[in-house]
């Protein structure tokens, strides 16, 4: 199988990587039902749950209580903590859209990015906490940045069938895909 928007073969290669962007994107859409609000109790809501709003702020203290890293734990508490409801939608939104589009493959590259931006500050909040939470972070990073740099949404992706179905279509290509 070759990609015609990079002109390579992306075989089973492709496809692990595409399993890979699926199985992540899994991880984080898993915010539609645990952190958004829900309609009758199933249908997602763009907006945060009361649950998270209320539980939001009591992991954050948590993770800041002995965070070695003065500059950022001085924004958690001075901007974060003091305006829960707009953190607590950002974190549910920005991980219900970026699972959400790694799981379809459509604009790769955004849902990527925003899952990475993500990791990079939740690692950052619980970095001092043990070294399962390092190894975690690092391991989603690494495989998010694959995941962008492989455009993982050209095979088993909107990404791929948009890009073979409309040619030279703006949404195939860097940054979006």
């Amino acid at each position: 199988m070759t990609d015609a928007v990079v002109g390579t073969n992306r075989g089973v290669a492709g496809q692990g990587l595409a399993l890979v962007r699926i199985l992540v994107g899994f991880w984080f859409a898993k915010a539609l039902y645990t952190k958004l609000a829900l309609l009758g109790g199933v249908l997602p809501l763009p907006f945060a749950s009361d649950r998270w709003i209320q539980t939001m702020p009591n992991i954050v203290a948590k993770q800041m209580a002995e965070n070695p890293h003065a500059s950022y734990k001085a924004f958690v508490e001075g901007t974060v903590l003091t305006n829960v409801p707009l953190f607590a939608n950002l974190t549910a939104i920005g991980e219900a859209v970026a699972g959400t589009l790694l799981v379809l493959g459509l604009f790769n590259g955004v849902g990527a990015v925003t899952a990475l931006l993500l990791t990079l500050n939740y690692g950052t909040a619980t970095w001092h906490m043990s070294p399962s939470s390092q190894g975690f972070h690092w391991t989603l990073g690494a495989a998010l940045i694959g995941i962008l740099w492989g455009r993982a949404g050209m095979t088993w992706g909107l990404d791929g069938f948009l890009a073979r179905r409309k040619p030279g279509w703006w949404g195939s290509r860097r940054p979006w895909s």
